[in-house]
């Protein structure tokens, strides 16, 4: 890591560093030294959370930070879930940061690409939001 990073927490927020989960019981601010894996609190979904395709594929990779001991199989699970997950869409611009996060994960990146589903997800909730289009059967 060329420059320390710094995390700034209030009372009983949670961060989760490496697997690990730690919480404060007051304010503080941390400052991580070296190469470190950390999600905050406000970052993590809770399971009743996953309800569309954007938000499972986010717990997978989520899974795999908070568990590096099982980072392989959630790896694994996230490709699976993407193949599934890119057909379930046509919208160009989420298809195109699908790509983006499968490379940042084959990189090793995923704390990127969890940053990447991230900010597909108002696109997908805009996409949801739409009313279905009927489909209007022809006579032959």
């Amino acid at each position: 890591m060329s420059k320390a990073m710094q995390l700034s927490l209030k009372a009983g927020d949670r961060v989760f560093i490496n697997g690990a989960v730690l919480r404060t019981s007051r304010k503080v601010t941390l400052e991580l030294l070296n190469d470190a894996t950390f999600l905050l609190e406000g970052h993590v979904l809770q399971p009743e959370e996953t309800t569309t395709p954007l938000r499972q594929l986010y717990f997978v990779l989520q899974a795999a930070l908070m568990d590096p001991h099982n980072a392989g199989a959630a790896e694994k699970l996230f490709g699976n879930l993407l193949y599934r997950t890119r057909a379930a869409f046509s919208s160009e611009h989420i298809l195109s940061g699908l790509t983006s996060a499968e490379a940042l994960v084959e990189a090793g990146r995923c704390f990127d690409a969890l940053r990447e589903i991230r900010r597909l997800l108002p696109a997908e909730a805009e996409i949801l939001a739409r009313p279905a289009t009927p489909i209007v059967a022809v006579a032959a």
